[in-house]
């Protein structure tokens, strides 16, 4: 099937054409064109010319389009859910699901839009500001970049454009290369629900370039991106005086205290570690067991990620699919083997067949290999014995990154140890680093990125507040 740009309210396009395949069988999904340079500035001069319309448009009329967003991404879910299945290679059910939580970002974003509100200020709190009534509100800061990644093609998008929306802004949208249908879809759903013709512009191309263009441009307000953090530091490094939210990496941590339900957390580690193959920000990746519970642990982890049923995306059975391409399967074959070389253990997986990686969980492994150090962004988990609870907390601990981390136990006094010890964006108790609500704020600390997302505190970093000082009886 053809699908074309978004410019200014158009479908159009005429650059190089991207085939988007399905990632299991290659069989192919869909084509659209290369976004030009020329078709680049087209959008942005779109959204440049939209901010006033948008900026202007009541928040009831803005909730309302984001409410028939919603609705009519519940009309089409089972269509978007296998559109995303086979371009991204996510198992059907888990498809599935991110449509259900796309549709409720929006309809959190609806409700959101008209809780946009500023506060008075009392001036004459200090004596310069004696004789004047002070208040602040928040405005639109324009036009947003929205760049999207390839593993939530739909909710990752959402998590964008509907608070930005909601917030009174226009954009550029540029999803991933790998995976720009789901978001084309998106586009024509807004369009049916009413937003005003150059709001929202989509664009497809390279990051190298089209990407580039994007977020160099002056006339680009702010930047939400989700990705690497390579790409990440690149991005702080060239994109000049504007907003910045960066949603990077990490190296999801779990820890297990002995009073936890074992049963029940190899059975959580497993989903959080290998649904959607492992490529999530926060799919479960270093698992620090205190050593009294390690063996059962794990011998329960092992039985419980060999249950997972690995295969066809679009088979209604099946847990875990292809890696978004053989690259990615070639970068982790190769850490686990270099793992292997340096002393680590495979317990189960670590075997291919195409762009498909069966879920593997190693052992013996060390600090500085690339499994532990890096983020594997693979169906790749590892299990380490800990001493006791505070030594688990401080191997957690240990990584550059700090997006959101994982503690199963029963004693409350382990709770607030860990919530004060563990420096993450989020801490999750007696559950995987892989839970979000849509609503929660969510981002990380040290090198997971800046910036929050969720709908209400992606809003706060997609406006500017305005303070207004009027003096009485001049």
């Amino acid at each position: 099937m053809e699908y074309k740009l978004l410019i200014n309210g158009e479908w159009c396009g005429s650059g190089t054409p991207l085939e988007v395949k399905n990632k299991y069988d290659g069989s192919l999904v869909g084509v659209l064109p290369t976004a030009s340079r020329e078709d680049l500035n087209r959008a942005i001069d779109s959204a440049e010319r939209a901010e006033d319309i948008m900026a202007d448009l009541p928040a009831y009329k803005r909730s309302e389009i984001l409410l028939r967003t919603s609705a009519l991404l519940r009309e089409r879910s089972e269509e978007i859910a296998k559109i995303i299945a086979a371009e991204a290679g996510k198992a059907l059910k888990f498809a599935r699901a991110e449509v259900d939580r796309a549709a409720s970002t929006f309809t959190i974003a609806a409700e959101e839009a008209k809780r946009l509100h500023g506060e008075t200020i009392p001036l004459d709190a200090v004596p310069s500001g004696e004789g004047y009534f002070g208040f602040w509100t928040r405005r639109p800061v324009g036009v947003i970049a929205a760049i999207s990644p390839f593993n939530f093609p739909l909710n990752l998008v959402a998590h964008k454009v509907a608070p930005a929306l909601a917030a009174g802004n226009t954009l550029v949208l540029k999803p991933a290369t790998t995976t720009p249908l789901a978001a084309v879809i998106l586009c024509q759903i807004l369009q049916e629900a009413g937003l005003p013709a150059g709001v929202v512009n989509l664009v497809v191309g390279s990051g190298g370039t089209v990407g580039e263009w994007l977020i160099t441009d002056e006339r680009v307000d702010k930047i939400t991106f989700t990705g690497s953090p390579e790409i990440g530091r690149h991005i702080l490094a060239v994109a000049g005086i504007k907003k910045v939210t960066l949603e990077l990496g990490n190296t999801s941590p779990v820890v297990v205290a002995p009073d936890a339900d074992l049963d029940f957390v190899a059975k959580r580690c497993a989903l959080g570690a290998f649904y959607n193959s492992g490529q999530v920000c926060i799919s479960v990746q270093r698992i620090y067991s205190q050593k009294q519970v390690y063996e059962p642990f794990t011998e329960k982890f092992v039985k419980a990620t060999e249950a997972m049923v690995v295969g066809d995306p679009l088979d209604e059975r099946v847990d875990v699919g292809p890696m978004i391409d053989s690259k990615e399967v070639d970068r982790i074959e190769g850490w686990v083997k270099e793992a292997q070389s340096s002393g680590a253990k495979i317990l189960t997986g670590g075997k291919r067949e195409g762009t498909v990686y069966y879920p593997t969980v190693l052992a013996n492994v060390e600090a500085d290999m690339k499994v532990i150090a890096e983020e594997t962004f693979a169906p790749v988990a590892s299990v380490i014995s800990s001493d006791d609870f505070e030594s688990a907390l401080k191997q957690a601990n240990d990584s550059k990154f700090g997006l959101q981390v994982g503690v199963f136990t029963k004693d409350i006094d382990r709770v607030f140890k860990a919530v004060r010890r563990l420096n993450f964006g989020g801490v999750i108790i007696n559950d995987t680093p892989s839970f979000r609500a849509d609503h929660m704020p969510y981002g990380g600390n040290r090198q997971s990125g800046l910036g929050r997302e969720g709908v209400k505190f992606a809003m706060e970093d997609m406006t500017n507040i305005q303070l207004v000082a009027i003096r009485l009886n001049p």
